[in-house]
């Protein structure tokens, strides 16, 4: 049976290093595994009135329901001021609600930080963390990801070079293994 993986991207720029790294993961998927990317950037910010009063907006239900149906979540992210960036977090605000609804209970989760700068993201990636806790994510502990100095990673073309997508493949390999341990 074909897994769902969900990839949440936490830059909405077009070309952003974040969708690089999310796209280069996904690539290296085995077979078995199929890749969705949620889209974040529609999502109005929460509001419990929406859900307390309506109408809930109907981006916020189709996200619901894609990520109902995912069998794993990988973030993505840089990090924005030593934290996860708005348009991430305002997706775990969504999807965590109406109370007791969560979309995200016992979903195994990978986490990947991505940065221009030598530490890699290492504040998103454990604000981050902090977060999945709460929701009950179980996310990978180890290897950690954090992908410090990306843009020598990246190939004239846009890709990833070969030894940092082995590092990513490492990861992956991991990360999959921890999947099919919780998901059996």
């Amino acid at each position: 049976m074909m897994k769902k993986i969900g990839f949440f991207v936490g830059s909405l720029r077009k070309d952003s290093y974040s969708k690089k790294v999310a796209e280069s993961f996904a690539r290296l998927l085995p077979d078995g595994y199929q890749a969705v990317f949620i889209e974040l950037g529609e999502l109005p910010l929460y509001n419990q009135d929406y859900d307390d009063f309506g109408p809930v907006p109907e981006s916020y239900q189709k996200f619901r329901g894609e990520v109902k149906q995912l069998d794993g979540v990988v973030f993505v992210t840089p990090e924005y001021n030593r934290s996860v960036p708005a348009v991430l977090k305002n997706a775990l605000d969504v999807g965590s609600r109406p109370f007791g609804k969560s979309v995200w209970d016992k979903l195994p989760g990978l986490i990947v930080t991505v940065s221009p700068g030598a530490i890699g993201g290492f504040g998103a990636n454990h604000h981050l963390r902090q977060s999945l806790v709460f929701l009950n994510v179980p996310t990978l502990q180890q290897p950690e990801a954090y992908v410090g100095h990306i843009a020598d990673s990246i190939a004239e073309d846009g890709t990833i070079i070969p030894g940092t997508e082995q590092f990513f493949q490492t990861i992956l390999d991991s990360y999959l293994a921890f999947l099919e341990k919780l998901t059996k």
